[in-house]
């Protein structure tokens, strides 16, 4: 799964330059929960790339209410194409995630333990993503949100947890933002398209509310995680 974000805009600023030549607008959240408004990548009508805030935990265009009674914020890679919430946007409304990193939760002698996971050479990583809009009929509201699209764990990912975020290289993200590519599967098998670190942190990124650098806080030494472009579990 994905459940928390790190977003801080001047470091994302430099991979966005490389990729759309577009600065992160931020603002910096180094603790970014589900729910929160997210910057996120995704194609215009026209086809330019735009950054814009969106919820992140998807909203279907056809339910009648928004709702937080099902997990929506993550999609499972294997099944979103024919799930009733995420087929449409896997067919037609793809994004781009930019963070700083992410944060997974590793349980061990029955604790959760925290850690950070982010590049160890370039500004940030590209999530895989889904997004939708909805619209109250009625007074007109129009929520966008989106989805973090999720793929079993690499071999060397799986010792923090059993999912992790489908991950993309700069070319990569290119062909998932381009909806009409169908041929997807490679792009969304379990890989690591970069070196990771897996940093051990408190347990004050546990409580959402905490938004401060705290949170990326090493209390340990960091889990080298190789770039692993094929599928391996």
């Amino acid at each position: 799964m994905c459940g928390r974000f790190n977003v801080t805009s001047d470091p994302l600023s430099q991979l966005l330059m490389e990729l759309v030549g577009m600065a992160h607008p931020g603002p910096d959240n180094f603790n970014a929960a589900p729910t929160e408004m997210i910057t996120v990548l995704r194609l215009s009508a026209t086809g330019e790339p735009q950054l814009v805030p969106l919820r992140w935990w998807l909203t279907p265009y056809w339910t009648k209410a928004p709702s937080t009674k099902y997990s929506m914020f993550n999609a499972k890679s294997e099944t979103a194409h024919k799930s009733p919430a995420f087929r449409e946007p896997f067919k037609k409304r793809h994004c781009v995630v930019p963070v700083s990193g992410f944060y997974e939760w590793s349980r061990r002698d029955g604790q959760k333990l925290p850690y950070y996971v982010t590049p160890q050479e370039v500004p940030g990583l590209l999530l895989a993503g889904l997004w939708d809009r909805w619209t109250n009929r009625d007074t007109g509201e129009i929520i966008e949100s989106f989805a973090v699209l999720t793929a079993a764990a690499t071999q060397a990912m799986a010792f923090v947890h059993n999912r992790q975020p489908v991950m993309l290289s700069l070319a990569q993200a290119h062909s998932w933002l381009d909806s009409d590519n169908a041929d997807h599967a490679e792009l969304l098998a379990p890989h690591i398209p970069l070196a990771l670190a897996a940093i051990p942190v408190s347990t004050h990124v546990n409580n959402a509310r905490h938004k401060d650098a705290r949170c990326v806080e090493p209390i340990g030494t960091p889990v080298v995680l190789p770039a692993d472009t094929g599928v391996t579990s």
